[in-house]
């Protein structure tokens, strides 16, 4: 396993096939991605996972699995969605219903963000999120995001709040 970044509780660790399973709590849960487009279809899930780590062995940035340190389970994923240039990436994250609650959503961001600014390349990160997904939007500010604007997005079909992270 691979880690990219630790903190107090949590290890960025670039996604492998046996992360699978977790992942449907997550990404393959109606609940966690209903203000996110979405569950994705389990028979899809392998590829994000291998989508993410060639993302990583190419680029240096993707988006992780996150590693709850003291159970050893995969709680979540955080990271960067990357279009081109890495100038410009965007921050997700999403975890599991049975870790909300406890930070570690904000603990992971805060990784990210260091390890965007340890990268080199990253100017800027980006970051939006379901107007009614309160608890995100609290922790893009809590983290440094600057609310820019409402824009719409065509994968939630709904103009959401846009923030921004100069590194």
């Amino acid at each position: 396993m691979e880690i990219v970044y630790e903190t107090e509780r949590l290890y960025l660790c670039v996604f492998e096939d046996a992360h699978l399973e977790s992942s449907k709590q997550f990404w393959g849960d109606e609940e966690v991605m209903t203000l996110c487009a979405g569950p994705a279809s389990h028979e899809v899930l392998h590829k994000v996972i291998e989508g993410y780590r060639k993302c990583h062995n190419v680029h240096g940035l993707s988006v992780y699995a996150v590693k709850e340190k003291e159970t050893n389970e995969i709680i979540g994923a955080a990271g960067f969605n990357t279009s081109g240039s890495l100038i410009e990436v965007e921050l997700i994250y999403h975890f599991s219903k049975n870790s909300w609650g406890k930070g570690y959503a904000t603990e992971a961001a805060n990784a990210c963000l260091e390890v965007a600014k340890n990268h080199g390349d990253v100017q800027l990160v980006t970051a939006s999120a379901s107007p009614e997904n309160e608890g995100s939007l609290k922790i893009l500010e809590k983290v440094g995001f600057r609310f820019k604007e409402m824009r719409y997005f065509d994968d939630t079909e709904q103009e959401e709040p846009y923030f921004e992270y100069v590194i």
